[in-house]
């Protein structure tokens, strides 16, 4: 069971980047759509079972449902999935695994009149502003529904987090946020809190709480790889830039004996439509 604690009161903390903005990054991960689905990982089935007994019943509206990750798992756990996503190319693989998906920005689209039991969004509602973002969910969802927004956080093992922040802080020795390794659950935390305070701004929900599922996965060495390029923000390095990622973090993993557990925080932020 998650830790359910309730979300404190908006304080001044430093402006975080508004992701949301950056649509040119925001809207690159289909250029390698099917490795995307491949490698990404997946989110624990405690959080999934936790959302829909939290619901009043089993319509979801997936947003940001990329390849569809996230509707797999509520479709598995008997709901009815509708997907939003920006991407054109992402939005037809998800529908190649039995996902309906409308292609919109969710700040503009259309409900139509359509009523949901929960708005769910894995790793994307930083895509989306956050205030308008949290209204157009408390107009989908009919009284009692649930908004639940998440992130996988990182938790890799010492050894593996020192090298990789040793990899990025060479390679990208101007971009200092990825020379301190893998953001972990204290920088979720704080995504986590920006969304509670859109969804306050926003209005029409009760107050958010923060839940937290601890799980694993082990990786290979060309596992690990494999992922790499499906980051925000890769397309838009040189290739010579990503290739000395590639080799610097696979020296990592080799030296550690070619594999690792990653541990895995998913934080979530989560309020009900009053």
């Amino acid at each position: 069971m998650p830790t359910v604690p309730s979300m404190p009161p908006s304080a001044p903390r430093p402006q975080p980047r508004e992701s949301h903005q950056q649509r040119q990054v925001a809207e690159s991960f289909g250029l390698d759509a099917a490795r995307y689905d491949r490698t990404r990982p997946t989110y624990p089935a405690g959080l999934v079972d936790r959302i829909v007994a939290a619901s009043p019943g089993p319509a979801v509206l997936d947003v940001g449902c990329g390849t569809g990750i996230v509707a797999r798992l509520f479709q598995a756990a008997g709901c009815r999935v509708l997907g939003v996503d920006p991407d054109a190319r992402m939005a037809e693989l998800a529908r190649q695994s039995g996902t309906e998906v409308e292609v919109s920005m969710f700040e503009t689209w259309d409900p139509a009149g359509r009523a949901f039991d929960a708005v769910a969004a894995g790793q994307a509602w930083h895509w989306v502003d956050p205030v308008a973002g949290a209204a157009k969910a408390a107009q989908a969802l009919r009284p009692g529904g649930r908004l639940a927004v998440f992130w996988n956080s990182f938790l890799p093992p010492p050894e593996v987090n020192d090298g990789i922040a040793a990899v990025f802080g060479r390679v990208l020795p101007d971009v200092p946020m990825f020379g301190r390794g893998l953001p972990g659950p204290d920088t979720y935390s704080l995504g986590c809190a920006r969304a509670a305070d859109g969804m306050r701004q926003a209005g029409g929900f009760g107050e958010p709480e923060q839940w937290r599922f601890d799980w694993e996965r082990p990786y290979t060495r060309d596992e690990w790889l494999d992922q790499m390029p499906t980051a925000g923000g890769w397309s838009q390095l040189p290739p010579e830039v990503q290739q000395d990622l590639l080799a610097g973090v696979g020296a990592v993993v080799d030296a550690v004996g070619g594999s690792f557990t990653m541990g895995y925080a998913t934080m979530a932020a989560t309020a009900a439509r009053t």
